[in-house]
């Protein structure tokens, strides 16, 4: 088998590193902006130890076997996949209660140096440890608009033809969307330019949002 070898590069959509190999239509390949999360400790959310390669040919596998079915998500360009957590991960939030609400803190933060940085609330995982998550979620965008906001945001664009790739994966204890923070609706509605997607505030969602991260905070 003719082995490709893709070099990654963090400000890029760069496929990993050589262990792919050239196959089939691979459906979904990890994006850049989702490796940040694999074996790297100083990344402030969901932490991922594991092997990225065998996690993105595992994803692949659960699909191909039937064992996920792609979910729609906030825009058409964006679906989910939810299985289950084979990977180990810890969940990404807690419900607030007055014995941890002391332990919130907030800052602002950029997921990446190209955007702008955020107020964010969260919960040091050093001082209250998460707990394990029961499920994956499996954040997808499509090959088209991880291209756009590349362009867009000047960076490299993608080097594969995988109709989609994975952008974000959060652990979490149901097997359903939960609603992205206020504050990533309005980076989106901002723009490509500025990091986001460009689709403008649903109001409806925006207030379902509200809701859950006003009883919720995230663990990082």
């Amino acid at each position: 088998m003719r082995v490709l070898t893709l070099v990654f590069r963090p400000r890029s959509s760069a496929c990993l590193t050589s262990k792919f190999s050239v196959r089939k239509m691979t459906t979904f390949v990890l994006d850049a902006f989702g490796l940040r999360q694999f074996n790297n400790p100083s990344y402030t959310g969901t932490q991922i130890t594991y092997d990225p390669v065998e996690f993105e040919a595992k994803i692949n596998q659960v699909y191909e076997s039937g064992g996920a079915e792609l979910k729609e998500g906030y825009a058409p360009f964006c679906k989910h996949l939810f299985v289950d957590n084979f990977a180990d991960v810890s969940c990404g939030y807690i419900a607030k209660s007055p014995e941890n609400m002391h332990l919130i803190e907030s800052g602002y933060e950029s997921r990446k140096e190209e955007e702008l940085a955020v107020l964010v609330e969260y919960i040091d995982r050093n001082k209250l440890p998460p707990p394990k998550a029961t499920y994956l979620d499996i954040i997808l965008y499509s090959r088209d608009q991880i291209n756009k906001e590349n362009e867009a945001m000047g960076l490299v664009p993608s080097k594969t033809d995988a109709p989609w790739g994975i952008i974000s994966i959060k652990g979490q204890m149901c097997d359903y969307e939960l609603p992205m923070q206020p504050i990533t609706a309005m980076r989106n509605a901002l723009g490509k330019t500025e990091g986001g997607s460009g689709v403008p505030i649903d109001r409806e969602k925006y207030k379902e949002s509200v809701q859950f991260w006003m009883n919720n905070v995230s663990i990082k």
